[in-house]
């Protein structure tokens, strides 16, 4: 792996990491409250797994966290990073001053499909139409995947194949204690590690600040939860997890065709990915709709040969971190 001459802004990463740690963590509380208060509650079912009512905060603290956080993490960069990424980096934010746009409004109008959802569940229709417009944003400013084919049409569907495809991913993902939440900060971490890595420093604060603010939530959803993500926080952990994948730049000027842009991300999110696939394919041959869900997940097949829940979840971030490793092997 080949690292810039310029001095690795350890300062700033910690900035991110731990202003949305902290933001969560301590807002989190307060959210359980309001989601109380205001009927924010998911009810066990005939195919949920959890026995009592729990509130459905967790996106509302996910953008509590990136709203503080990033602001903390903005200043902490302007006024007292002392390395030359700074000025890295706020090139890169005006540099690409409309894709960062994109991405914060994508994550809003993301956090609010999957809240009216949670609150109304006005069925798929409604959460596909919101997924592809915050999805057609973010290939509209600019970040979009094009496999090296010169065609906007070809390159505005692919995008937005990959945004729906990470986002409902992630939303299948979430149907354990720390499934989604711990798969998510696993790959965060990945993407923030790879982009600095490679002198990409607005990538890594990026993926840092998000993977803090997961990791903050994460204690008040495993191994016990007190709260669960609810549709609002799963999009947005998928919404993140597939721009901070679209974000980096991998290749390297000389060096020809490289694989890296295809098989890394797919290395870092193979275990929401495989479960995807996996699930969809047993729905289809039994004759069910793809988004009706049920307890065919990696997790409940787990769990139905004999482990634990708490075992089931750490399995799969084990598989995540045997993916993502593998991914960091092909960049070296």
């Amino acid at each position: 792996m080949e690292y810039l001459d310029m001095e690795f802004p350890l300062d700033l990463y910690l900035a991110a990491a731990l202003s949305g740690l902290i933001a969560c963590w301590s807002c989190t509380p307060l959210w359980v409250a309001f989601a109380k208060w205001s009927g924010l509650i998911d009810h066990p079912g005939h195919r949920k797994i959890h026995q009592n009512t729990t509130p459905l905060a967790g996106g509302l603290a996910l953008m509590t966290g990136l709203v503080i956080g990033g602001a903390v993490a903005f200043w902490w960069s302007v006024s007292f990073s002392s390395t030359g990424a700074p000025e890295a980096m706020h090139h890169g934010i005006h540099a690409r001053l409309s894709q960062t746009w994109a991405l914060l409004i994508g994550s809003l109008l993301m956090f609010g499909v999957g809240l009216w959802d949670d609150y109304r569940d006005p069925g798929p229709g409604f959460k596909f139409a919101g997924q592809i417009m915050a999805a057609l944003l973010v290939a509209a400013s600019g970040v979009r995947v094009t496999l090296f084919v010169e065609n906007p049409f070809f390159s505005y569907l692919v995008t937005i194949l990959w945004i729906l495809t990470l986002v409902n991913a992630m939303n299948f993902m979430d149907n354990m204690n720390g499934l989604c939440s711990g798969i998510g900060a696993w790959a965060c971490w990945a993407f923030a590690w790879l982009g600095a890595a490679h002198g990409q420093y607005l990538v890594g604060c990026l993926g840092f600040l998000f993977f803090g603010i997961l990791l903050g939530f994460l204690p008040w959803n495993y191994p016990r939860a007190k709260t669960f993500l609810g549709d609002s926080g799963s999009h947005l952990v998928g919404f993140w997890l597939a721009a901070l994948a679209l974000f980096p730049d991998y290749y390297q000027g000389g060096e020809g065709f490289s694989w890296k842009p295809f098989t890394l991300p797919l290395l870092i999110l193979c275990a929401p990915l495989l479960d995807l696939v996996s699930v969809v394919w047993i729905r289809w041959r039994s004759g069910k709709p793809v988004y009706v869900g049920d307890n065919n997940h990696f997790s409940h097949r787990l769990c139905r040969r004999g482990f634990s829940r708490t075992e089931a979840t750490l399995w799969i971030w084990i598989l995540g971190c045997v993916g993502a490793g593998l991914g960091f092997l092909l960049d070296s």
